[in-house]
């Protein structure tokens, strides 16, 4: 007995201690746990499409500016009327981590710099024009204005949209405005440019590097030249050079002249739930640094989409507050996510193709876009097209599948 009571009770004590201490641990991984969980969440939610009510931004590192719970009501310019209703205010310009130096200044020659006004907010008209068309709208206001994306040295693709779908006949007596979207290029073929100028008058060219990375600056360019110069158009169509546009359907199918223009309105191809491509040797690759979230907002297909005239200046004033990023479609996507405004669906999601639909004259009356076009094959196909449209669906029963199938380039993955 007395040697129970020496031994067993000393045996008893510690597993009792040891137990009370494995408890404590278990409650105080659990309670760290939650707290990860707790700042997880309200730290990294995602953009996703569908969402409804008050949306937090998460894109911290691309919105040049910080919450604040006060802004001086007393500004009441667009852009700061603008801030203020999403809660933000322009700051210091942020310093940039390494990758971001490197891909600056080797894909846009500096010109995110360039861009920058003091205090670190985006300059409102960065880049002087070195070829501009301000009168386009001065007599008449048109119903739709066309802004095509173009290389400096795509002449023949810009001559065989002047044939085909740009050209103003299509328009069938609205008043119609092209404009070519110009950077800057190899110095020698600037006087060839001027000259395409002088006899077309549809170029407005920028003294910015005109690159891929570049997209974006380009992009705004055309809808600053819009709110700037052509405020009270209808519709804008922003498009590539290489792509098939059927313009009279456009027109009459989906923006409806007869009825009055639609307000804050923005539809294409969308692109909804889609992830940032981080793989670094991809022409999509976008850096965590730039672009943190795992989901971008919903976006439309930059190879063509259409707007209605009063989006110019709200997506063009959002975009000061706003880092500039190389994916042109995916940036608009995120001015429209700071405005609040969502992407809407055309009536036929075969409406806009970001690639290419093989050739029949039946399914080319009944689409706006369709992509990877030579200028050669452009006006083959177009005046195909013109001289078949009234009985365009007499075979429809030999006519196949597209030749292409979507393909999801901004979450491309190594094979």
């Amino acid at each position: 007995m007395q040697w129970r009571r020496r031994h067993c009770c000393p045996v008893k004590m510690t597993w009792t201690v040891k137990r009370s201490l494995f408890r404590t641990h278990v409650a105080g991984l659990l309670s760290l746990a939650l707290l990860l969980t707790f700042f997880l969440f309200f730290s990294h939610q995602d953009w996703l499409p569908g969402r409804n009510g008050p949306r937090e931004n998460p894109l911290a590192y691309t919105i040049r500016g910080f919450r604040s719970p006060k802004v001086d009501s007393s500004q009441n310019s667009s852009l700061r009327s603008l801030l203020k209703e999403n809660g933000y205010v322009a700051a210091a310009k942020p310093s940039l981590n390494l990758s971001m130096q490197q891909a600056e200044s080797a894909n846009t020659g500096g010109n995110s710099d360039h861009e920058m006004d003091v205090g670190g907010k985006l300059s409102a008209q960065p880049y002087h024009y070195i070829l501009n068309e301000p009168l386009k709208c001065k007599d008449r206001v048109p119903f739709l204005v066309l802004l095509v994306v173009a290389e400096p040295g795509q002449i023949d693709a810009r001559n065989a949209i002047r044939q085909t779908w740009g050209n103003e006949s299509v328009a069938m007596g609205l008043r119609f405005v092209r404009l070519f979207l110009l950077g800057t290029g190899k110095s020698s073929l600037q006087s060839r440019i001027e000259e395409e100028s002088r006899t077309h008058r549809d170029i407005i060219q920028q003294d910015y590097q005109d690159t891929y990375y570049n997209l974006t600056i380009k992009t705004l360019m055309g809808m600053n030249w819009v709110a700037t110069f052509c405020p009270h158009v209808s519709y804008v169509m922003k498009t590539d050079s290489d792509m098939f546009v059927n313009t009279e359907y456009l027109i009459q199918k989906l923006l409806k002249p007869d009825l009055p223009p639609k307000q804050r309105y923005f539809t294409g191809y969308l692109m909804r739930g889609y992830a940032p491509n981080r793989n670094k040797d991809s022409k999509w690759f976008m850096a965590p640094e730039l672009y943190p979230s795992e989901r971008y907002p919903t976006f439309c297909s930059g190879t063509g989409y259409v707007f209605s005239g009063d989006m110019a200046e709200l997506i063009y004033q959002a975009s000061l507050g706003i880092r500039r990023l190389h994916l042109e479609d995916v940036y608009v996507g995120i001015c429209l996510a700071k405005l609040r405004i969502d992407p809407q669906p055309p009536p036929n999601e075969f409406l806009f193709n970001h690639w290419r639909v093989s050739y029949s004259s039946c399914k080319y009356s009944h689409l706006i876009t369709s992509h990877q076009f030579q200028p050669s094959e452009l006006v083959k196909y177009w005046h195909h097209l013109q001289t078949n449209k009234h009985n365009a669906c007499a075979n429809t029963g030999k006519e196949k599948g597209g030749r292409y199938r979507h393909r999801r380039f901004y979450r491309e993955r190594p094979a």
